[in-house]
């Protein structure tokens, strides 16, 4: 199994939520597409003055852990297995 923590992603198709804000219903990771069916727990986390926002999501079968950071780009923390 590849090692894909910390890892940046294309998103491929963005929803929204019911407070407007963004988040991805589908990825690319090494030639791959991830569609996502369901989200979890979100946090914004401030770090130097960057914030970051962190979201828990599903494609029914794993978990991914994403965060968004400053100019739109979209990092893929951890992912199980």
């Amino acid at each position: 199994m590849k090692n894909f923590k910390n890892k940046p992603v294309h998103v491929t198709r963005m929803s929204f939520g019911r407070d407007m804000r963004a988040y991805p219903q589908a990825i690319e990771l090494d030639g791959r597409t991830y569609e996502f069916i369901d989200r979890g727990l979100s946090c914004t986390v401030q770090r130097n003055g960057d914030r970051s926002h962190i979201l828990t999501l599903t494609d029914g079968i794993r978990h991914f852990w994403i965060r968004e950071g400053s100019r739109g780009c979209w990092t893929l923390i951890d992912m199980s297995t």
